[in-house]
């Protein structure tokens, strides 16, 4: 389960300031409304986040993670799963995400990532990735096979099951970081899926943080600081390497 405990994600190396940030409401070319948060570098580096959640939504965890993204210099986008059947509210922990996370699909994901990206790129963006965490992570990287114009996806702790159906049509590098002690998916299927990657010549680059819980970037980082760090510095390189 992704339930976070700490009331702040972790810091980035050498965080630099936030311009401006605060809550958005866009629209999906379904006419999908929906609940965004996003924050703006002071100094930005070129790049760009649209942030995919855990399976609570726009949790205020989430909101927080836009503004530690921006103080590593990314103009960052959170997005909401539940317009469409929840409406535009709250995500907080009284949100009952069980009544809707069956309800998302993938399409409905990648429709409205176009939205965040359009978003972005309106405000002069630069090079876009996509970052999720837990069913984020998953659905970050199923955009790997998109049509979205984005220079690389990135994801925490998703499941392969989730993305066995369009790994062959994978076009955008991929970073995967797996959590080596996750309890939701057996080890085995992540390294089948590395060796499907390799086998295919996929552009991506996976690591696995021995010990680590899932959830350990946004539940218990307090506990994993250096899995964390290492998190943050694979992240800056690999979109550093392909903006």
């Amino acid at each position: 389960m992704c339930h976070s405990t700490d009331s702040r994600p972790p810091a980035p190396p050498n965080p630099g300031e936030v311009a401006e940030h605060g809550r958005l409401e866009l629209t999906a070319a379904d006419g999908n409304r929906f609940a965004a948060h996003h924050a703006v570098p002071a100094t930005p580096n070129g790049r760009s986040v649209v942030i995919l959640p855990d399976i609570r939504g726009l949790h205020p965890y989430y909101e927080d993670l836009t503004q530690r993204f921006a103080e590593a210099g990314f103009h960052a986008v959170a997005l909401d799963y539940f317009g469409r059947t929840a409406g535009i509210g709250a995500r907080d922990d009284s949100f009952d995400w069980q009544a809707h996370i069956g309800q998302v699909t993938p399409d409905q994901v990648r429709t409205d990532v176009a939205a965040a990206v359009d978003w972005l790129r309106e405000h002069g963006a630069g090079a876009v990735f996509t970052v999720g965490f837990c069913f984020g992570g998953s659905q970050s990287w199923r955009l790997s096979a998109s049509d979205l114009d984005l220079a690389g996806v990135i994801g925490f702790y998703g499941k392969p099951e989730l993305v066995d159906d369009v790994v062959d049509d994978f076009g955008k590098p991929l970073l995967l970081l797996i959590a080596g002690a996750d309890v939701a998916t057996p080890q085995a299927e992540f390294r089948q899926l590395a060796d499907r990657l390799s086998a295919a010549g996929k552009d991506f680059a996976m690591h696995v943080y021995d010990g680590a819980p899932h959830s350990f970037f946004d539940r218990s980082f307090g506990d994993w600081r250096d899995a964390c760090a290492d998190a943050w510095r694979r992240i800056l390189d690999f979109t550093g390497h392909h903006a």
